[in-house]
């Protein structure tokens, strides 16, 4: 069985910073040294010093476009642009093409990640109007939960009969993930702005169409309906400081029945870098404004929100062209989203700690994950080295997913991904990815 031994590392876990070791043996970590560390026979030496070790990041909402969209990205690429940015597991949305609402479907998509994905994997399973016998087959140690699109969406995953919803809130006894945007508001916001200005819009009607009443509405709707019935509700990429309030933070996260989640490009930008960003930044939900960015930012700190993803969502650059209305919304993230996090941490608005808590321990936690998403003996060796020195700006050269482009192109982060583990197997190392590295479906509890 390989060993590998990671000396010297500043790790950060479970809310501590020290110097300590690492063994891995085979897939899982073996032992944890602080301080001295003993000679191990046998492993490859790992000199850390220097360096941070962290947990593999969890991404619990992505969408790497397979099948169907795979002109945009693909579960092998996307995987690789994921442990490049520190990033293990990912958990995969239902709206490819065919979506994801059917058994045979899902089976699919396990049997392509099992060929491509250099990371871990899972995958959301798709509400509809019409698929409950679907949803009661379903083998609940291998989904994270159902995805709900409560707004605008595209094909079948609209979900507006009440009468289903009430089902599936109410007898699925699963974790419902929601997109919250009220297709009524928008529709109106629409109809408004275009009977002022034509059709044409601009990218700053984005965030004034898709609003904060567009949010909230849909939101405070679907946190109603799971407290009546007593419902597991994640509301995904919130935007809105509004929707915070219908957060709670006086329970711990495992006995919460309500959590939230927060996107990195959500707490980064505001909606004045639309004049600078234009399309690149257009997003469902919108961008909002710098008091909502700065409510988001602070709800992350006091627990409000439980966890920081992406909703990783590439495009072409030709597909982001247009007006307001037309140019695709979503744009690649998960390469970029670690360190993105931690140049946020240096400035001051989270503590390193936080970052690994809300990317890597708090998913674990929320989604029941088995032994994944810390620094723990018998737990998978999935591990981030992060060398908290080196400089680096982002360019079409070293932008790893499929469409080519990323919102962060030109900007110089100060912190850099060195070595990314998977299951123990070196996935990144120094710019470089070891195709032959497969991860593994992700187990539920």
């Amino acid at each position: 069985m390989h060993k590998t031994l990671i000396k010297n590392a500043e790790i950060i876990n479970e809310g501590r910073r020290y110097v300590g070791s690492l063994l891995i043996e085979g897939d899982k970590i073996a032992e944890i040294f602080e301080g001295n560390c003993p000679d191990i026979d046998g492993a490859e030496v790992v000199d850390a010093t220097g360096k941070w070790l962290i947990p593999g990041c969890i991404d619990d909402q992505v969408h790497f476009r397979e099948p169907g969209l795979t002109h945009k990205a693909d579960i092998g690429t996307e995987s690789r642009a994921a442990v490049a940015g520190g990033v293990t597991t990912f958990m995969d949305m239902p709206n490819t093409k065919p979506q994801t609402t059917t058994i045979e479907n899902l089976e699919w998509k396990f049997r392509r990640a099992a060929e491509t994905s250099v990371a871990n994997y899972s995958f959301f399973f798709g509400g509809t109007n019409d698929n409950m016998d679907e949803i009661k087959k379903l083998d609940r140690s291998r989904v994270p939960g159902l995805k709900l699109f409560l707004g605008s969406s595209t094909g079948n995953m609209l979900v507006d009969n009440k009468e289903t919803l009430e089902r599936l809130f109410g007898e699925t006894g699963m974790l419902i993930a929601i997109h919250a945007e009220k297709e009524e508001v928008i529709k109106r916001n629409i109809a408004h702005y275009t009977s002022l200005y034509g059709e044409d819009l601009d990218i700053s009607f984005h965030s004034k169409i898709r609003s904060e009443e567009a949010c909230y509405a849909s939101s405070s709707e679907a946190v109603e309906l799971a407290t009546r019935l007593g419902s597991r509700l994640h509301i995904l990429h919130l935007s809105t400081a509004k929707e915070t309030t219908l957060l709670d933070n006086s329970l711990p996260l495992s006995e919460k029945k309500i959590t939230g989640e927060v996107c990195v490009h959500h707490l980064w930008f505001d909606d004045s870098d639309y004049a600078r960003f234009g399309n690149r930044i257009k997003w469902n939900p919108s961008i909002k404004t710098a008091a909502d960015r700065d409510a988001l930012r602070e709800a992350v700190n006091n627990n409000l929100i439980d966890i920081v993803a992406t909703d990783h969502a590439p495009h072409l650059l030709s597909e982001k062209e247009g007006s307001c209305l037309k140019a695709a919304s979503g744009g690649p993230l998960v390469q970029h989203s670690l360190v993105a996090m931690l140049k946020m941490a240096k400035s001051g608005l989270f503590t390193y700690e936080k970052v690994v808590e809300k990317m890597a321990h708090n998913p674990a936690i929320l989604f029941n994950i088995d032994r994944r998403g810390f620094i723990r003996p018998g737990y998978y060796a999935d591990l981030v080295l992060i060398d908290p020195e080196k400089h680096w700006t982002v360019a079409p050269e070293n932008i790893l997913t499929k469409c080519g482009w990323s919102p962060f192109e030109g900007y110089t982060f100060h912190h850099s991904v060195w070595k990314t583990y998977v299951n123990g197997q070196l996935a990144y190392s120094d710019g470089k990815i070891d195709d032959n590295v497969r991860g593994k479906e992700v187990a539920y509890l």
